[in-house]
Formats: structure tokens, C-alpha cells, sequence
């Protein structure tokens, strides 16, 4: 395993996460446990969740996944031995507290306390907003239409302070953003350094071969602030597998069972760009997904690769893709690829 420093803390996390949304769903507990002990026997130390996992998000099953992670805590006793990530979910659920608001000192306390309790842990390594709470573009939008009535969302620093007691309290050691735009990571930074405030170390938002997007914006913050890439969706949903190609449905495969047709990889430009990628798999004799893994994790921007999976082969092949290196001239042909059809999947 390969190892990077998570921002400009001294913890140094593993390029490799493992993604964990299909637990409680998808995957049983046993099935959970199996991925995280073959996945800590690979040197894999940082685990990703979510108050809202299990994914796709319904009521039944929120908070599954960081029960599932806490009763493998409470079995193997090895807390100390994961950096544990986990988000508070934005607005817009029902479910979770109304729906409304999230990001206000109840809802922040709320959230993390009943995270902790799940998790059956006192502390989180990092904790993540999940999605802005205020109008802009996130989960594949692209047009931002500016709402000068939007409704009132809780200030940047006032979330700070709020995390700042956390870290004080020893409830949490770092704070991170995902799904964050430009404008909302520059002034969550600006407004930590200004204030004394918990800065960000961390932005988690999708990164694949077809969704090159943080490379426009984000990457140089990143580089020149300490504050990395979790990559999230580096298969883009299962498409940089292959198994989609040519208006495949595998039986049981996440988007037979809950995203056909779904608007963000179903479209004519994605298919294409699988098709090139593939072809360039294949002239160098490696599986589509480990192509599409091993340029996530070479990039200099990149602290943690998150993965997913439901079955272990799956598993397998992408913790195995720490192993690949692409040379110049694989780049080039990816890069050649990118010019002809950009970004088709935000």
C-alpha cells in the first residue's frame, strides 16, 4: 500500500480508502466485515461513511453503514488502528431532521453524537459537511443560477466555531468538505485563517476518467493549500468497469437495481468514452477498472482513492491497482481521449 498525508496533518492515510455506502444495503454485516478485515490485511487504514449510508438513501436504512463499521469496531477492537471518515448530510431529506437545515450548532451536535453512538467511538478522525446547505451546483448540475431569495443557510463561520468546539471536546481531530465547489472552498479556508478556526484538510468530490472536472478549479487549491482529493466514484458508478458497454444490465449491478436510465453516466458521450478508454485497457493488457483506478490514484492532487464494492473480486482488483503505474505515453492516450470527449459524466 501507498500512503499520503491527509492535508497538512501528520496522519498519513492510505492512497487506497475504502468506500463503504453499500453496507446495510447492498452488503450484510458479514459481507462488511469480510471487506474491511481484507481490506486492513492489505494495508488499506482509512474507511469513508455517512450518517445517510446505506446508499441509495432511504429512511429504513440510514445510519446502517456506520452501525455495521461500529459492531466491527466493538468485535476486532482495533479503532486506533482506522482513520475514520464520516459526513453529516445536507438538507433536503425528510428523514433526517426534517429535511430542512442542517449546518446549525443543534443539528451539528445532533449529528455527530448519534454518528459517535453508531459507531460506537468517541472520536472521528474526519468530519465532513456532505453537500453545501445553500443554492449552487453539486451531484452532476451544471447551469449555477444565482437565487438572490434563497433561503438564509448557516454561515461558513459559524459552522467553524461549531467544529472548533468539537475539536476542543476531542470529538473530532479534523474537519473536511464534499461535493464543494470553487467559491465555498476558498472561503471556508479564507475564513479559518482569518478566525483561528479548523481549517479544511480534505475535499471529497467525484474524480474519474470521465469527470475531470476538479482538475479545472479545485486541483490548485488543493496543491497550494494542503488540502486534497478523496476521490469519489472513480469507477463512475460501475461504467469504468466495462459492464455497461454496449446497453448492457447486468442483473443485480446498482444501476439494474436503482438507477437505470440515471441521467449523470446514461448518455451517448459516456458510452463513447468508455469505448476509447477500454480499447486503451486492452493495447496494454489491464482490466478497464484498473486503467481507470491507477490514473485516480497517480495524480498529484489525490489524497485517498475512495473504492467500492459488493462482491470481493471486486474488491480485490481495485485495492490491486495500487500495484499498476501508467507511463507517459498511457497518459497521453487517456489525455487524448479527455480533449475529444470532456468530461461526459459531471
Amino acid at each position: 500500500m501507498k500512503y499520503r498525508k491527509l492535508g497538512n496533518t501528520n496522519l498519513d492515510v492510505s492512497l487506497i480508502c475504502l468506500g463503504t455506502m453499500t453496507y446495510g444495503e447492498q452488503n450484510t454485516q458479514n459481507e462488511g466485515f469480510e471487506q474491511m478485515d481484507y481490506s486492513v490485511e492489505k494495508g488499506i487504514n482509512f474507511f469513508d461513511t455517512a450518517e445517510l449510508y446505506a446508499i441509495p438513501p432511504k429512511s429504513k436504512t440510514y445510519g446502517k453503514t456506520e452501525e455495521i463499521i461500529g459492531n466491527w469496531f466493538a468485535q476486532r477492537k482495533n479503532r486506533k488502528k482506522i482513520i475514520l471518515a464520516t459526513k453529516i448530510a445536507g438538507p433536503g431529506l425528510k428523514w433526517i431532521r426534517g429535511g430542512g437545515s442542517q449546518f446549525s450548532t443543534k443539528s451539528l451536535e445532533e449529528a455527530l453524537n448519534n454518528s459517535l453512538k453508531r459507531l460506537k467511538t468517541d472520536y472521528i478522525d474526519l468530519y465532513q459537511l456532505h453537500w453545501p446547505e445553500r443554492n449552487t451546483n453539486y451531484f452532476g448540475d451544471l447551469n449555477y443560477e444565482h437565487d438572490e431569495n434563497e433561503k438564509q443557510w448557516n454561515s461558513f463561520q459559524s459552522i467553524l466555531k461549531v467544529f472548533k468546539k468539537f475539536v476542543d471536546q476531542g470529538k473530532i481531530r479534523y474537519i473536511g468538505l464534499s461535493n464543494e465547489t470553487p467559491w465555498g472552498f476558498t472561503k471556508f479556508l479564507q475564513i479559518a485563517e482569518q478566525e483561528k478556526l479548523p481549517k479544511v484538510v480534505s475535499v471529497q468530490n467525484p474524480y474519474s476518467l470521465v469527470n475531470r472536472s476538479y482538475e479545472i478549479g479545485m486541483s490548485e487549491i488543493s496543491l497550494r493549500e494542503k488540502a486534497g482529493l478523496l476521490a469519489y466514484s472513480p469507477l463512475a458508478a460501475g461504467y469504468l468497469t466495462g459492464k455497461y458497454r454496449n446497453n448492457q444490465m447486468p442483473k443485480n449491478s446498482r444501476m439494474d437495481l436503482f438507477y437505470q436510465n440515471y441521467p449523470r453516466y446514461h448518455n451517448e458521450r459516456t458510452y463513447s468514452a468508455v469505448d476509447e478508454y477500454f480499447n486503451i485497457a486492452n493495447k496494454y493488457k489491464i482490466s478497464l477498472t484498473q486503467l481507470s483506478q491507477a490514473f485516480v490514484n497517480s495524480r498529484d492532487f489525490v489524497t485517498s482513492n475512495i473504492i467500492g464494492a459488493t462482491k470481493m473480486d471486486q474488491l480485490k482488483e481495485n485495492i490491486d491497482s495500487i500495484n499498476i503505474s501508467l507511463d507517459e505515453k498511457i497518459i497521453e492516450e487517456i489525455n487524448l481521449v479527455h480533449e475529444k470527449i470532456p468530461n461526459p459524466a459531471p
